[in-house]
């Protein structure tokens, strides 16, 4: 696939690009982007990478003061939080809040901060950064390069946090503490792990504002869920967030293929940005970490049914059955050829992008078939624009140009319809959740910037 990588002109006249461009403007905060106008009033960590790639098509320099930012909140051990909280808005305007968190002490002074992460797509967004901002050439170019040496160190010892405390034995599988840290919060990976989790009842309690701001609390997580989720903090915040003890003893623990994928990928992505930063050495150990990475999806594969699945820790290292998107990680991670086409051809397939009834061939995020489909909640069916920007970029990376095309093509067509809303129900059409969300402009900028040439 040959595209053209030049930056879009804030005054584009397609109108996708004129209203993604809108999005982002009426987000910024300056210095960050928030995820939507009231829904996320924070910023958050991935969504801060795929932002910074959108950003990157308008200002170069403003993408890497995205990333930047983000920054300020990573803690002295090199975690990166995933939510780093605006301290100009209502703390009360999002749940759990940072008195909730209790990472006073952990995280940056002056600084409130979550106590988890969130999947490490900062290095993929900063080379892509980089890549268009060479199209650019000249000063912009060398700006952000400048930047590359300045954020690299940061980047490296978010990586060496993750493959140390999340993955201390070297298997090179990610586990994961909290179904947030995914970010895919209710997917049906985590149903029967979730569900063994004891409620702590003095861990709930608090209103949640996020249902002000959706139609159906039926797409949102259940309240069932939350009660989790806040047990999980809790019994975190309790142990001082030891990454060690809850490795040995936290009542959620998975293996998380889709974040290991990622981190796979973004492994390389270091690998690339270290030799810009003047430390070519590094390379080679960040190659390392990304083959790790692969190998560990490799014992996590079901040749059955053609996809990598999780495990749960808690449960002995038990598979997670469900068929959702993360058995794809493989493509994301940049496995070889001949699985590469094999996953690319179960994306266009009858349980995935292919499926009848779908409103755009673009897939959801879990397969149509498995009895927990639900084209409405949350992560529990619908099609969400990043993923599906996720997936394009990993065939480009593998080589699939046709694949990837026609998927950029899909989803520019539903975005078309759908505006930049937070994810869609992929059967009847319709945009749900937040209407304004960032990385959905983002991504359709991205993909705009990519035309395919004759």
């Amino acid at each position: 696939m040959t595209a053209t990588h030049g930056p879009l002109a804030p005054a584009a006249t397609d109108p996708l690009a004129a209203a993604a461009i809108g999005v982002l403007r009426g987000n910024d905060r300056g210095e960050w982007t928030r995820p939507s106008p009231r829904l996320y009033p924070h910023q958050w960590s991935w969504d801060a990478a795929v932002v910074a790639v959108g950003w990157a098509h308008l200002d170069p320099a403003r993408a890497v003061t995205e990333l930047r930012s983000l920054l300020r909140g990573q803690w002295a051990g090199g975690m990166i939080p995933h939510i780093v909280f605006d301290d100009c808005v209502a703390f009360g305007a999002y749940e759990p809040r940072p008195r909730t968190w209790a990472t006073a002490g952990l995280s940056p002074a002056g600084v409130a901060t979550s106590g988890i992460c969130q999947p490490p797509l900062h290095a993929v967004a900063l080379a892509r950064v980089r890549a268009t901002a060479a199209a650019r050439g000249g000063a912009t170019a060398a700006g952000v390069d400048a930047a590359v040496v300045e954020l690299y160190p940061r980047l490296a010892a978010w990586h060496r946090w993750l493959h140390r405390a999340r993955d201390p034995r070297g298997t090179g599988l990610v586990t994961i503490l909290h179904p947030w840290e995914s970010g895919l919060d209710n997917s049906p990976r985590w149903d029967a792990a979730l569900a063994a989790v004891a409620v702590d009842a003095a861990a709930t309690g608090e209103r949640r504002p996020d249902l002000d701001h959706v139609a159906d609390p039926a797409e949102r997580p259940s309240e069932g869920d939350y009660r989790r989720y806040h047990t999980l903090v809790r019994v975190l915040v309790e142990a001082g967030y030891d990454q060690d003890r809850a490795l040995r003893a936290h009542p959620f623990r998975m293996v998380d293929v889709l974040f290991t994928a990622i981190l796979a990928a973004a492994d390389d992505a270091l690998a690339d940005l270290s030799v810009v930063a003047g430390r070519p050495g590094a390379a080679a150990g960040h190659r390392a970490d990304a083959d790790r990475g692969r190998r560990g999806l490799e014992s996590c594969w079901d040749p059955d049914r053609a996809a990598c699945l999780d495990r749960d820790l808690v449960a002995g290292g038990r598979p997670v059955a469900a068929d959702t998107i993360a058995g794809f990680a493989p493509l994301v991670a940049g496995c070889d050829a001949d699985r590469a086409a094999a996953l690319a051809a179960r994306l266009a397939g009858p349980s995935w992008a292919g499926a009848p009834g779908l409103r755009w061939p673009v897939p959801p995020t879990v397969a149509v078939d498995d009895p927990a489909f639900d084209p409405r909640s949350y992560w529990r069916g619908p099609s969400w624009p990043v993923v599906t920007w996720l997936l394009w970029w990993s065939l480009g990376r593998a080589g699939l140009g046709r694949e990837a095309e026609a998927l950029r093509s899909a989803a520019l067509a539903q975005l078309r319809d759908t505006g930049c809303c937070e994810y869609v129900d992929p059967v009847a059409g319709e945009p749900l959740g937040s209407p304004a969300q960032s990385w959905t402009a983002a991504v359709a900028l991205d993909w705009l910037a990519h035309q395919p040439q004759p």
